[in-house]
Order: C-alpha cells, then sequence, then structure tokens
C-alpha cells in the first residue's frame, strides 16, 4: 500500500491565481494516478489538515473548493485519500536518542523525510522548480550505534521518491504496483507473509510477539533489514563460504553479550544467536544464527537491544 507524504514546504509560495489552479489540478490528478495504480487503496498523509493549507500566499484551498464545482469534485476525491490515514508525524523528530532529521536546502522537511523513511512516495505542489521532478535530494542526520556501543551523530544525503504531475507518475509505475502487491504494512503481515517474502529465513516462535507488537516507527526499518538478510542468505553457498556476504552490516556480540544471547531452538535446545543486523531509529537488532545445513538463517529477536534478565 504506498503512502503518499504531503510536502509541506510546496505549499504556500508566490504565483497568481491561474497558476495555483493548475498546480492544484496536477497534484490532485498526480495522487489519483497513484491511486489507480494500487488496488490495495493509497494513503495520502500530512501533517496537518490539507484543508487548512494555503496553495499560495493569500489564496487558501478553501476558496479554491469553492471557486468552481469542478475544484469541488476534485476535493472530494483528494478527501477520500486522505481519510485513509491519520494527520500524524511518522518519526521522530525531537528524542535525543531517536534522533533523526531530514533537510532540503538547509531547512527541516517533515514530509520529505517521512517519505522516505517509509519508503513511499512525496508528493508536492508543482508550482516552484524544485518539485517538477521524479526525485528529491536530502541531507539527513541519524543517530547511530558504532561497534563499541557509543553513538555518533552521521550525515549523508538520500534521494526521495517524489512526484508532482501525473507524467511522474509513470517514473514510479513499476515500483508502486510491486510495492502493491508485496509489501508488508505492519508487524502481522510481516509475519503472516514471511514465508513469501523471506523463504530462507526462520523465526522462532517468540518472533510473533515481537514483530506484532513492533513500534509503527519500526516497521518499514524491519523490513527492509529482512530484504536484506533475505537476499544476501538467497545468494550464499554454505559448501564454498562460512557465512553469506551481507548485504546489511552483520556484526558478532562481544563474549560477554553472548551470555544474553541464548534463545531455546526449534528443537528445544538452548543456543546463542549472537549475530545482528542493526536497524534505526534507536539499538534496534534482528539477532539470528547461522543454519548452514538448510542455507538459512534463523532468526530469535527482533527489537530492542537484548537486556539481560534481572
Amino acid at each position: 500500500m504506498p503512502l503518499l507524504f504531503l510536502n509541506e514546504k510546496s505549499w504556500n509560495t508566490t504565483c497568481d491565481p491561474a497558476r495555483a489552479e493548475r498546480a492544484m489540478a496536477d497534484f490532485v490528478d498526480a495522487v489519483r494516478a497513484v491511486a489507480k495504480e494500487d488496488p490495495s487503496g493509497t494513503s495520502l498523509v500530512s501533517e496537518r489538515e490539507v484543508k487548512s493549507l494555503e496553495i499560495s500566499d493569500g489564496y487558501p484551498i478553501g476558496k479554491w473548493i469553492g471557486s468552481s464545482p469542478r475544484n469541488h469534485a476534485r476535493w472530494q476525491r483528494l478527501l477520500a485519500l486522505q481519510n485513509r490515514s491519520p494527520v500524524r508525524s511518522v518519526f521522530p523528530t525531537d528524542d535525543a536518542d531517536d534522533h533523526l532529521e531530514y533537510r532540503h536546502d538547509g531547512e527541516t522537511a517533515l514530509g520529505l523525510g517521512a517519505a522516505h523513511f517509509m519508503d513511499g512516495i512525496a508528493v508536492s505542489l508543482p508550482v516552484a522548480h524544485p518539485w517538477q521532478t521524479v526525485s528529491v535530494a536530502l541531507d539527513r542526520s541519524e543517530l547511530v550505534e558504532l561497534d563499541d556501543g557509543s553513538m555518533e551523530l552521521a550525515h549523508d544525503s538520500v534521494d526521495v521518491r517524489h512526484i508532482s504531475t501525473p507524467p511522474h507518475v509513470d517514473e514510479h509505475r513499476t515500483w508502486i504496483r510491486r510495492s502493491s502487491l508485496a509489501r508488508a504494512a505492519t508487524g502481522r503481515q510481516i509475519w503472516d507473509l514471511r514465508a513469501d517474502l523471506y523463504p530462507h529465513l526462520q523465526f522462532l516462535s517468540g518472533a510473533e510477539a515481537q514483530l506484532t507488537d513492533l513500534d509503527p516507527r519500526w516497521i518499514v526499518p524491519v523490513r527492509r533489514c529482512l530484504e536484506r538478510l533475505e537476499a544476501s542468505t538467497a545468494a550464499w553457498n554454505p559448501a564454498t563460504s562460512a557465512e553469506p556476504q551481507w548485504q546489511t552490516k552483520v556484526t558478532p556480540e562481544g563474549e560477554t553479550r553472548k551470555r544474553v544471547c541464548r534463545f531455546e531452538d526449534f528443537d528445544g535446545e538452548w543456543r546463542t544467536f549472537h549475530l545482528h543486523a542493526r536497524f534505526t531509529p534507536g539499538a534496534g537488532r534482528i539477532h539470528f544464527r547461522l543454519v548452514g545445513a538448510e542455507g538459512a538463517i534463523r532468526i530469535a529477536h527482533i527489537g530492542g537491544k537484548v537486556r539481560p534478565d534481572l
């Protein structure tokens, strides 16, 4: 179910009423074009109520809605998509332990950043030149954990999928169709679809509750991490290599930490699952062990950093 995230930076810019009318028509048509490609339904997520926005300086969207029956009809189509998703932020912006921030042209870009973090598409009002493109470059800062357990603020550049007019949808059509068929949007869906999505990954029974109760901020990061572990394991030949060539960062626990990474395996034996991949925000972990005889990895823990029992 592709998520569209409203780029709040593209609104309330200066343009004449005729340009604002054309921009709104393109915007609504682009959103509807995505919805047509996604049979499971498309959601438009915004930080503020769309009806409270100004298309351009001094031209509120309410005035646009009431200016013609055609605009009112367009608004009803847009409103139907927005109602499927709450107006909310989808990732932390002010918690020092979960620091994650996206900027565009030096300014915080919540909607654009949310689209990247949630593996969705950013959608803009096509008035200014920066929004006439199928992808937008962002500067990202993220608090990451180093191998020694310390935290460091890392900076990099990322590209987010982007649309503002119907032709932009053509560039993302294949991805939209593929994601609408295979996407797991909740932890419960990840568990239910695990055999189809991750045939080389085995999950201990405890992972079911961990996925079902997964923090919503972690759905996409966990899904991405599992996808990379699956791709790594699918290409693995245990006869020629002791472990896969990992497509995500995988590290072992130190000797002291190994003691807290023991889990009851399928056969009732307690084994050490100290290899782990990481995901953010925060200290997310997927703990597993290699099962070379089956060309698989067996996952015991999905969640925060494993803590010793008190």
